[in-house]
């Protein structure tokens, strides 16, 4: 029972994670769902969001609960619950297969449809057996001290959903990632072999020609504003926006912007922007994939993705203070995944462990104080017992012996 709990505990955590450092790709995940199932004028935009980080939440702190056994019969009765929702869906999916793949763990492990129903099968198995036997579960903390992990964790899987939004993806596990050479990627796919980019093209608007290989294949910088629909772009930056294009112009660094939006969309963007650099039309699903952020910035050298900014994150004129040959923002960050595991270790992973061997050290000086308080109580009730057997001793020893007769039937005097 406690394997299977272990195993559910880390399942739930790993879809809860990667889904909240991409809530966007969830929403995405869910919108094609809901398209699936023809129910899309029934959900806008901030409810799909909202499903997005409400899910990744339940899940994570459900696999947190189940791992260190935290109200045990509500926990494995709701996971318990969820198997039996996500089951018959995942069947669903197996059958008609309406979505390539049902982002259960977002784009960091990628399950074909029937691979899914069959994880959820051994899933709910495992859920009925923790459902069975709730209370055999060893805790991790006491009960008085529950509290602290459950909100604790629910603080910090929302922190790590927000920032998602507000930023980019903590973790980015897309094949458009920092560091990616595209360039190397577009030849595998011109080669003829299975490539990730084979939707990846920009077309020109104004003259309807392809440029995807020459810009992917052309030396240094190029900039590419990335906004899916125009229509829902954030325009609270547009300032910078225009920064960064009159910077690129000064400096002879090639400016593309790359949507999915039509001609009237285009147009009514140039109108209220003042926009003067060249549009791309591309695929939208692309575009989402490239960047979580709608607009985006991303930067390339050499084919190679080495920068990317969100709309609330845009370059200033400080960042961009020289050539990018000379300064700091033209070069690949140094930030590693490594650095970003031991900051979520040192944030969260840490505490809870502190937290627990405080714990069970608590609970370890509270069993010794009981076994010494029964031990002295012991040695009280026994100490008592030998002190009344002593003085019914003393009793007995002071007690006069009877007078015995001379054998005449007189006394002795």
């Amino acid at each position: 029972m406690n394997i299977a709990r272990l195993v559910l505990a880390a399942t739930l955590i790993l879809s809860g994670f990667v889904k909240a450092v991409d809530p966007l790709g969830t929403q995405y995940k869910i919108a094609d769902y809901l398209a699936a199932m023809h129910l899309s004028q029934y959900a806008p935009d901030f409810m799909t969001l909202g499903a997005s980080i409400l899910l990744s939440a339940v899940e994570f702190t459900l696999g947190i609960c189940l791992l260190f056994a935290i109200r045990r019969r509500v926990a494995a009765t709701l996971t318990l619950l969820m198997m039996l929702v996500m089951t018959p869906v995942t069947l669903w999916l197996a059958v008609a297969n309406p979505v390539s793949d049902c982002g259960c763990f977002g784009d960091a492990v990628v399950l074909t449809n029937w691979q899914t129903f069959l994880k959820n099968v051994a899933l709910l198995a495992l859920a009925v057996l923790v459902r069975k036997w709730p209370l055999e579960m060893m805790r991790f903390v006491s009960r008085s001290n529950q509290w602290i992990v459950i909100n604790y964790t629910a603080v910090f899987i929302l922190a790590v959903s927000g920032w998602s939004l507000y930023d980019l993806p903590y973790f980015d596990f897309r094949p458009y990632h920092i560091g990616t050479d595209l360039r190397e990627g577009w030849q595998r796919m011109v080669d003829g072999e299975e490539s990730p980019y084979a939707e990846l093209f920009m077309q020109r608007v104004d003259n309807g020609n392809d440029i995807t290989d020459s810009l992917l294949n052309s030396k240094g910088y190029v900039f590419l504003l990335v906004a899916p629909h125009l229509e829902q772009a954030d325009d609270s930056q547009l300032d910078l926006i225009n920064q960064v294009f009159e910077y690129a112009e000064d400096n002879d660094y090639p400016f593309f912007a790359l949507t999915a939006s039509g001609q009237r969309a285009i147009s009514q963007w140039r109108d209220m922007t003042g926009a003067e650099y060249p549009f791309c039309q591309t695929d939208d699903i692309t575009l989402k994939t490239i960047i979580r952020s709608n607009p985006g910035l991303v930067l390339l050298k050499d084919g190679i993705v080495i920068r990317k900014w969100s709309h609330n994150r845009m370059p200033d004129e400080y960042m961009l203070s020289d050539r990018l040959e000379e300064i700091e923002t033209g070069q690949m960050p140094e930030d590693s995944a490594a650095k970003k595991i031991l900051l979520i270790f040192v944030c969260y992973i840490l505490p809870l462990v502190v937290l627990t061997l405080a714990d069970r050290l608590w609970a370890w000086s509270r069993w010794v104080k009981k076994k010494e308080k029964s031990n002295k109580l012991y040695q009280i009730i026994n100490k008592k017992k030998e002190n009344e057997k002593e003085n019914r001793s003393r009793q007995l020893e002071d007690e006069p012996e009877p007078a015995r007769g001379n054998g005449t039937g007189q006394g002795t005097e």
